[in-house]
């Protein structure tokens, strides 16, 4: 298992980093590009983190377990339900997330997050995990209400801030045996398991990958676990993925 963030190095300029205990080694370029160490390095306590990738798309799966689809009123769906967040909604840890005046109602969504590492297309369930480069903490923040009223999900998924991400990128671990979970302040709203997905990791990278062309750096939403509830201004969310860390936003309503 290897650490990566992306963060601010010295410079002022987006970096990648290797994380080594308390110590982070910027690295030349995107850690899937087998990049070299330079011999900047960074402290990981002084460290500024960002989202850990920039995604030409993230592609994210709607009703992946079937307790969230029941306590939305939602069958479990026969095959994965698609949809995308634009990359203009990522923001990074301890970002802040806006409540839109638009909606009434806004949840968090605890999810674990695929980065992709290799290009791919039509690839299959067995070598699916080969073109995965790491895994990190998604909340997949949702204007509930306006999901409902409109129908598809673009407007109730794609506000500004409405996807963070982070607070790391780690390689090597076992995308079927992780625990995931929500706070808001000190009360624990979400605590799920990848393995009551429906769709595993490995088939949600083969289908998608037969409809389009998956790009390093891309980024998967794999769907939240029971437990999605609202968001208020002044709260503290926090998404924690056993193996990733904790990613940490705080929450503040927009001004009309």
């Amino acid at each position: 298992m290897t650490t990566f963030a992306r963060i601010i190095s010295t410079s002022g300029q987006p970096a990648y980093a290797r994380l080594d205990d308390d110590t982070l080694t910027v690295l030349s370029g995107a850690p899937w590009t087998n990049p070299r160490d330079t011999d900047e390095k960074i402290a990981r306590s002084t460290a500024r983190l960002l989202a850990p990738v920039t995604p030409s798309k993230i592609v994210c799966v709607g009703r992946n377990y079937r307790a969230h689809a029941a306590e939305l009123g939602n069958d479990a769906p026969a095959e994965p339900l698609l949809f995308f967040k634009p990359p203009s909604s990522i923001i990074g840890p301890d970002d802040t997330i806006e409540l839109p005046t638009a909606s009434t109602r806004v949840d968090h969504e605890a999810e674990l997050g695929v980065v992709i590492g290799s290009r791919c297309r039509h690839v299959s369930v067995d070598r699916a995990l080969e073109h995965v480069f790491g895994y990190t903490c998604i909340n997949d923040v949702t204007a509930r209400d306006l999901q409902k009223k409109d129908g598809q999900w673009a407007r109730a998924k794609g506000f500004d801030t409405f996807c963070p991400a982070g607070p790391v990128l780690v390689t090597n671990i076992d995308p079927d045996v992780l625990g995931v979970r929500c706070r808001v302040g000190e009360t624990l709203r979400q605590d799920g398991h990848t393995r009551d997905m429906i769709f595993s990791v490995r088939h949600l990278v083969a289908y998608i990958s037969d409809i389009m062309t998956l790009e390093p750096g891309d980024l998967i939403a794999t769907g939240t676990p029971h437990g999605v509830g609202p968001l208020a201004h002044d709260d503290v969310v926090q998404v924690e993925v056993d193996g990733i860390g904790l990613l940490r936003n705080c929450v503040r309503q927009q001004q009309k």
